[in-house]
């Protein structure tokens, strides 16, 4: 399932924390935790008062001067509760690969609550890797949005709830694509393919955002579509990587290379570009852009399940619902929390990107739905793809 200033003379987001000597890790609820541009694991264990967390990069309100979690610091102090926050998931699959081994053998992983896309949430759930919520526990379950409630996934919302959801979109350095194509707008392919840009894109390799947006774009519905509309959008994907076209296919750590201006445009995600500031645009392809979801899940060997599910509680309460969306300007899947946004950044209320429009929504889709067999005869076409 992610706008940091970044001119040549302002310091990133990610920069402050660095200059505030924080880095990889943010001080929250009075000890250091792993949080935004960390790449290691979550803390082993974890006592009956903590919670290790394992959530994507810049996915969580950030106080840019201190490094600090405001609202998990917040839910610390209310709780008594220790929260571990590591960002260590770049890529579903990644991720997945890292504890999949301790999954199939019935082993803890050493986390408490995973962040998870929606097909690979999927996979947890009919694996039996998830816990069964107890909604006793998360009474704020009330406030969640009805349109995220009946997922094919998980029905009822039993195993699952929405973190945020987004959209698979273009985002590109305003300036550099000026200088390249002569606009500060990117809205389509065609654009993005111009060979002023060779080796100076990347794609996400999320396959169902990078390829549901070559499928729009070829014309075929991402969400109804058939294998041979498949095999075309991948040969254009192949051509575009061995043509050097397409500079790197990647994770959330796109965002950095964007920051160094060795990248100028990307499909990627929706709130990594207000995050990276003003300089940068982000824009649905006219041809339509991708819409998914993260999810919280309580792996099914979680040491401190009920804490976990506080940590759910705790972030279904608009208010605080809004002060994470207002930072991280991804959609808010909780009922209440734009007009909580009144009071949190007024600025922020009438944003399609946190509270989508009908015509937003009417130019995204949701990817289609896959077999097993489709899921490993797609992915392993992606991957050969891209060259892996």
């Amino acid at each position: 399932m992610s706008q940091q200033e970044s001119s040549a003379f302002a310091l990133s987001r990610r920069n402050l924390l660095i200059a505030a000597g924080v880095g990889g890790a943010a001080l929250a609820g009075g000890s250091l935790l792993a949080a935004c541009g960390s790449s290691g694991s979550a803390s082993a264990g974890g006592s009956a008062g903590t919670v290790n967390w394992s959530n994507w990069p810049l996915y969580i309100d950030i106080d840019d001067t201190t490094g600090q979690m405001p609202t998990l610091q917040a839910f610390q102090e209310q709780t008594g509760i220790a929260v571990n926050y590591t960002d260590d998931i770049n890529d579903n699959g990644e991720f997945y690969a890292k504890v999949r081994t301790q999954l199939e053998q019935g082993q803890p992983i050493d986390r408490d609550l995973v962040v998870l896309t929606n097909w690979m949430a999927g996979i947890w759930i009919g694996s039996g890797y998830a816990g069964k919520l107890d909604k006793a526990n998360i009474p704020n379950v009330a406030n969640l949005d009805p349109a995220y409630l009946d997922v094919s996934f998980d029905p009822g919302r039993e195993y699952s709830l929405p973190w945020q959801s987004g959209f698979g979109a273009f985002g590109w350095n305003k300036a550099q694509l000026k200088d390249a194509l002569g606009t500060d707008t990117l809205v389509s392919l065609d654009q993005l393919w111009d060979t002023k840009l060779k080796g100076r894109i990347t794609v996400l390799s999320e396959m169902r955002d990078t390829m549901g947006i070559i499928l729009a774009w070829l014309g075929h519905d991402p969400s109804n579509f058939t294998d041979a509309q498949y095999a075309e959008a991948i040969a254009v994907l192949a051509e575009k990587v061995s043509s050097g076209q397409i500079r790197q296919v990647a994770g959330n750590d796109y965002v950095a290379s964007m920051e160094s201006g060795d990248v100028i445009a990307v499909i990627g995600w929706s709130g990594d570009m207000f995050q990276l500031g003003a300089d940068f645009g982000v824009g649905l392809p006219e041809s339509g852009g991708m819409l998914w979801t993260d999810n919280m899940l309580i792996p099914v060997q979680a040491s401190n399940k009920a804490g976990a599910e506080a940590v759910m509680n705790y972030y279904y309460d608009p208010v605080v619902a809004a002060k994470v969306a207002a930072y991280v300007q991804y959609v808010c899947p909780v009922v209440g929390a734009q007009a909580a946004m009144a009071d949190v950044d007024a600025s922020l209320v009438d944003n399609p990107w946190i509270f989508p429009t009908a015509e937003m929504l009417k130019k995204s889709y949701v990817f289609m739905t896959l077999t097993d067999e489709q899921d490993s005869a797609y992915q392993a076409a992606f991957q050969k793809a891209i060259g892996l």
